[in-house]
């Protein structure tokens, strides 16, 4: 049941990051939706199932990129397999890890992307530009964690375990 969820999750992320994320920009940089979901997953259940659903969610963002095919999926399973290995040490969490862990994870994807989509054949991408969209989005992205955490959890099962 666990895996239908992630795959509606993923959907509903592709369908709001290529129809409505492109028309509100700030300063041309846009979240990264389905990254903060991976981060989100990988803080959740840990750093294999950050490190699938990052594979999986990234193969289908890439399929609207125009970067080529698997850079998204390299940089998002690095991530929530990071993510998940980091919060297996946490000791509790506070409020404010999801906007903290958006941030930071989105900064770090972001940087990933940019170094495998360069290794991969995509020119110009070490400019100041790209990384004034990069500083841009990952605080996008820290903002917008806020409300994916949430649907993360959800779709994680969490609220199972906790009626036991």
């Amino acid at each position: 049941m666990r895996w239908i969820r992630y795959f509606l999750l993923i959907i509903s992320l592709v369908v709001l990051q290529t129809a409505l994320f492109p028309s509100l920009r700030i300063w041309d940089a846009a979240p990264d939706l389905l990254l903060v979901a991976t981060i989100a997953v990988a803080y959740e259940r840990g750093a294999e199932t950050g490190a699938v659903f990052g594979f999986v969610s990234g193969i289908a963002i890439d399929c609207f990129l125009s970067s080529p095919l698997g850079v998204s999926a390299l940089a998002f399973s690095l991530v929530g397999y990071g993510v998940g290995i980091f919060q297996s040490g946490l000791v509790r969490s506070t409020r404010w890890i999801a906007p903290i862990l958006g941030g930071l994870g989105g900064l770090v994807g972001g940087f990933l992307w940019i170094c495998i989509a360069s290794i991969s054949g995509s020119e110009d991408l070490f400019t100041p530009t790209s990384f004034r969209i990069l500083v841009i989005a990952s605080l996008y992205d820290a903002l917008v964690a806020i409300v994916i955490f949430p649907f993360a959890r959800w779709a994680s099962g969490e609220h199972e375990y906790a009626h036991r």
